[in-house]
């Protein structure tokens, strides 16, 4: 059972996403319970590729209430956890194509906490309005389908 602590909208509406992986990632104790109380940003970050590993970059958790000396810095380097093949594949890609790595959603899985990151490609401002308009007539079209539904009834 996954429970989803965080997602990042911002990504699904800056970027298309090509491809998901899972990855785990290495956290100090109190970071683990401030994201228990969802205390969780992933608006702006990113992961980078640093000295063979994965990097989550920019990722907010807020410092734990109780906590004391564990606490480390809210916006610190966390590095993430996968196999050596899975993260030659994923930076073949990205030197390749010229991709970018981010997170989407952080959740548990169990009791480990787990990123699902995304290979993804920027959208350029007329697939943004795109993307606007087809969900507005989406949410039309559902509307006239109800009200359809309702007359008739």
């Amino acid at each position: 059972m996954n429970k989803i602590i965080a997602t990042n909208k911002k990504a699904y509406h800056d970027y298309f996403v090509l491809d998901t992986f899972e990855s785990g990632i290495r956290l100090v104790g109190c970071e683990v319970k401030s994201i228990r109380n969802g205390e969780v940003n992933l608006k702006d970050s990113y992961v980078a590729i640093k000295n063979g590993q994965l990097v989550l970059v920019n990722t907010y958790i807020k410092n734990y209430d109780k906590g004391s000396f564990s606490n480390v810095n809210s916006i610190r380097d966390r590095v993430l956890l996968m196999h050596k093949a899975e993260i030659a594949k994923i930076s073949g890609k990205v030197k390749e194509k010229g991709l970018t790595i981010v997170p989407l959603k952080l959740y548990f899985c169990g009791s480990l906490v787990k990123v699902e990151i995304g290979l993804v490609k920027g959208k350029r401002e007329y697939d943004k309005k795109e993307a606007i308009i087809n969900a507005d007539l989406a949410r039309d079209k559902e509307r006239q389908i109800s009200d359809y539904i309702k007359r008739n009834k």
